[in-house]
């Protein structure tokens, strides 16, 4: 709390705010400083050779229909729940109106096929953390974001163990005690028979 103020300096403020956000290589809080991600610099080298390589994919790799009979035509859909590539024709076949199958959602032909991850709704990225203080999942950059800064947020998988074991309790607990509610509910029947009589 100084006397005094100088350029660049809010009168009153003790600390000035800092972003920080865990490292992808050793999950260490990394202090952004002011500016958050914008002070960061782009790897351009990074960048180039990320492109390259979605064309060189783009161009070599047709990801063929994997129903066909020989000639095999190539892939147009995927489904992940299948974990199998289409082209339209076999998609249709295998996916039926009136069906189960009918509503699989398509998405690009792979040969990869990744669970579906939840999805953050605003920024588009898989969830990887809980944010307890709003009781709701958050991805890397709603975790960011000066929203969530004082907020206790703890990785999904470890709120999940944690929440798991507090329904397993509350299961154990209901259950337990339904053959005395049942009894009570017997009692208050009989009693009610006895008042009708």
């Amino acid at each position: 709390t100084g006397f005094g103020t100088y350029p660049g300096r809010k009168r009153g403020a003790v600390h000035p705010q800092t972003v920080s956000f865990p490292c992808p290589a050793c999950q260490r809080d990394v202090d952004l400083g002011e500016r958050g991600l914008g002070s960061l610099f782009r790897n351009l080298t990074l960048e180039r050779v990320v492109e390259r390589y979605r064309q060189t994919i783009n161009i070599s790799a047709a990801i063929m229909c994997q129903f066909c009979k020989p000639p095999q035509l190539e892939a147009t859909k995927g489904c992940t729940e299948c974990k199998s590539s289409f082209c339209n024709e076999c998609f249709k076949l295998y996916h039926p109106w009136g069906t189960q199958k009918a509503q699989h959602e398509p998405t690009p032909p792979t040969l990869t096929f990744r669970p579906k991850g939840l999805m953050c709704p605003e920024h588009k990225e898989e969830v990887t953390h809980y944010c307890k203080t709003c009781q709701r999942l958050v991805c890397q950059l709603c975790r960011v974001r000066r929203t969530h800064t004082s907020h206790k947020i703890t990785p999904v998988l470890s709120a999940y163990q944690a929440l798991r074991e507090k329904l397993t309790k509350s299961l154990a607990y209901i259950l337990s005690s339904q053959d005395m509610v049942q009894t009570q509910i017997a009692e208050l029947e009989e009693t009610v028979k006895h008042t009708e009589v």
